[in-house]
């Protein structure tokens, strides 16, 4: 093909392309905005001025507001009652304790009763060899029979008149003699049993059978622990401020039992001058046979005080000067330095400077900052009403 003719079809296919781009894609040379633009009644977004910022005054935004105030629940401070608190360490006793001795030496023939076992009054606990005793005593009986044989023979003697006043007096004489005779012989019998003196447990039995035990051995520690008493020493201060009947909390030092409410069954009559303390005992009951004699107590004693402020303890917040609560006034929060004078488990005694109407945040402390308005919980209502009435002009 002569060199012109390619030339020819160059540009006309060239031209082709050309008028096929303005036809399907108008916007590439820039003829559909030129057309938008020169429609009337057509201006929007496109039409705004690059620079204008969107929700801008007049553009249709929402308006930047200030932030709302943080919701707490506050509550004014309560009063509550320092309790004059004293603590001591006591050792428990048994409310009787008694140790059981032999009146006489002798062997060990019989045992009644068990280590740890509970006995009452009067239960048998062993008894000796009881041979020579008991041969004693049938003397004693035959002695006693003879005398009031002869009394009687001298009593029909001096009814007949053969018989004096003299012998008939030997004869009672005798007779008496012989019934003291019988009633040593069965008390030194009795004595080789040997009984409870008291109710109570029985601790560990120092004898055996065929054990030879003197009055010196110590058979065995009989503890009535039903109630356990304490002897704790109180500061001198407490004298007039206690009385019999008071309460007074226990713990065992040893762990593992809850806390024994106790109270106090006798006061001594006089100050130790030594200690300048005063001698008090408490009962703690022991129903269940839990606590042991010889148990040592910590016991704790609380007497009314004074009055405080009192504030819930979620409220106290801490910070490198120390503890302090928010407090509301005129609907703005401040920082209210205290002391901490007691703390219970629904309430803390402080030492503060509050003001009337004060109001201690208990909860959303950590949205409140000092000087800032803060809305109290439970008065949202009332505001968003008293707002929407200023509003509605």
């Amino acid at each position: 093909m002569p060199i012109w003719k390619q030339i020819a079809l160059t540009l006309a296919l060239g031209l082709a392309g050309l008028l096929g781009t303005a036809v399907f894609a108008p916007g590439v040379f820039g003829i559909g905005e030129a057309a938008d633009a020169a429609r009337p009644g057509q201006g929007g977004a496109q039409g705004a001025p690059q620079g204008a910022p969107q929700g801008a005054p007049g553009g249709g935004g929402s308006p930047g507001g200030a932030r709302a105030a943080p919701v707490v629940t506050a509550l004014p401070p309560g009063e509550g009652q320092i309790a004059d608190r004293v603590s001591a360490i006591g050792d428990g006793q048994a409310l009787r304790s008694v140790s059981v001795f032999a009146e006489t030496p002798g062997r060990v023939t019989e045992i009644f009763v068990g280590s740890g076992q509970k006995v009452q009054a009067g239960d048998l606990l062993l008894r000796l060899d009881a041979e020579a005793e008991s041969i004693a005593l049938e003397r004693a009986r035959l002695v006693q029979e003879d005398a009031r044989t002869r009394l009687d023979r001298a009593k029909q003697l001096s009814a007949s008149g053969t018989g004096t006043d003299v012998q008939l007096r030997e004869a009672e004489l005798a007779l008496r003699k012989a019934d003291l005779e019988l009633r040593q012989a069965d008390y030194e019998l009795a004595q080789r049993s040997i009984t409870v003196p008291v109710s109570g447990w029985i601790g560990i039995l120092n004898a055996e059978v065929g054990a030879q035990i003197g009055p010196q051995t110590e058979i065995a520690r009989i503890d009535d622990r039903s109630v356990l008493l304490v002897d704790v020493r109180l500061p001198e201060r407490m004298v007039g401020r206690v009385a019999v009947g008071d309460p007074i909390m226990a713990e065992a030092l040893a762990g593992g039992f809850d806390t024994i409410q106790g109270r106090i069954s006798a006061i001594d009559n006089r100050v130790d001058p030594a200690s300048r303390t005063l001698r008090v005992q408490a009962e703690l009951p022991n129903a269940e046979d839990r606590l042991r004699a010889g148990m040592a107590f910590a016991m704790t004693l609380d007497l009314p005080g004074a009055t405080a402020p009192s504030v819930d303890p979620l409220s106290i917040q801490w910070s490198r000067e120390g503890a302090y609560v928010w407090v509301l006034r005129e609907g703005k929060a401040a920082r209210l330095p205290v002391q901490i004078v007691q703390r219970e488990a629904a309430q803390v005694m402080v030492a503060a400077e509050f003001q009337p109407g004060d109001l201690v945040v208990i909860e959303g402390v950590q949205s409140v900052r000092p000087g800032a308005e803060v809305s109290v919980r439970g008065a949202e209502a009332p505001n968003a009403e008293a707002d929407s009435a200023k509003a509605a002009p």
